[in-house]
């Protein structure tokens, strides 16, 4: 890795949300990011059949760096309820099958909690930031975020179960934050925090 000194990469992702948060914290090291479409491989499907976030994370990465023969970052993030053994997990975005919405899926996990008690949901949010480099070379690292599953639903930005994960420090829930405080304290942010030391590590090694 410390022989790397990468001046562009894709971010295997369409979401514009996730790619300006990146290009935002890599501009500092001069790292260009790309989208798939700016890469030609847009619509790319990667199954993921891993077991955990970071192995879905890295199935992407790879098969973004092969695809496009540049440094790849992928993540993969998922909602933990204490009371559903730690379901959805890595099936978050599948919860209760393929085809639902966010909204059917999160009305899904609060039927689920019903009977559940505010002091027994817990939950955290888990995001697994993946880079692979066209040598074989890469990295994974891991945030998270603390937090409730609240009793109803509440806020309009965001995505996924944000609208019903209460975050106590602020006192609302991930759809009623602010961009720039939950860009701040999110799971992903933790995790996108990780990767960009790394990359600045490496580049810094590289130089000397």
């Amino acid at each position: 890795m410390n022989k790397w000194k990468i001046k562009e990469l894709v971010m295997a992702t369409g979401n514009k949300g996730k790619l300006k948060e990146l290009s935002v914290l890599l501009a500092p090291l001069g790292i260009a990011v790309l989208s798939p479409a700016d890469c030609g491989v847009e619509g790319l499907f990667v199954e993921e059949t891993g077991e955990t976030f970071e192995q879905n994370a890295v199935l992407k990465a790879l098969a973004y760096c092969k695809a496009t023969g540049l440094p790849a970052v992928a993540d993969d993030s998922g909602l933990c309820v204490d009371a559903l053994s730690g379901a959805p997990g890595v099936y978050s975005a599948r919860f209760g099958g393929e085809g639902l919405t966010d909204a059917q899926r999160t009305s899904l996990l609060l039927e689920q909690l019903e009977d559940v008690p505010m002091e027994n949901r817990g939950a955290h949010f888990t995001s697994a930031v993946a880079l692979a480099l066209p040598d074989g070379d890469g990295f994974v690292v891991s945030g998270e975020c603390y937090g409730m599953v609240a009793l109803s639903p509440s806020g309009e930005g965001g995505f996924g179960y944000d609208p019903v994960f209460f975050y106590a420090p602020e006192g609302c829930t991930f759809a009623d934050m602010q961009d720039e405080v939950k860009n701040r304290v999110s799971h992903r942010a933790v995790a996108m925090r990780l990767l960009v030391e790394q990359l600045e590590r490496s580049a810094n090694n590289a130089d000397q």
